[in-house]
């Protein structure tokens, strides 16, 4: 189990959290039943498929220990694509949140991620 995963969240949703004191999910999120995280290495892949050109964007890194028994490891939607995401069965709360970045667009149109995203 990675001890930081990631999610990318639309810029009024990341205020709204930070408001409220937890995160409750984009709308693809409550409809799926579970907040989608991604570890480091699976988040390029993750905003180029979910968050491509959106230009208010953050990268919300949150605590995985922290999260308990309502995180769990499991394949994406119809094997589309390798290995197990991080799936949180429960809101967010800001205590397990660890960082917030924000991914400006670069001219060619993709995220810039921070340098410790592979």
């Amino acid at each position: 189990m990675e001890p930081l995963i990631h999610t990318l969240m639309r810029g009024a949703d990341w205020h709204a959290a930070q408001q409220a004191g937890g995160y409750h999910g984009s709308a693809d999120d409550r409809r799926d039943g579970f907040l989608h995280f991604s570890t480091a290495a699976q988040l390029r892949a993750s905003a180029a498929k979910h968050r491509a050109g959106e230009a208010d964007l953050w990268l919300v890194s949150a605590e995985s220990a922290a999260l308990g028994d309502a995180l769990r490891w499991e394949p994406a939607a119809g094997g589309s694509r390798p290995g197990l995401f991080p799936h949180l069965y429960a809101a967010l709360p800001l205590a397990a949140v660890r960082g917030a970045v924000f991914l400006p667009l670069g001219p060619d149109g993709l995220h810039r991620f921070p340098s410790w995203v592979p």
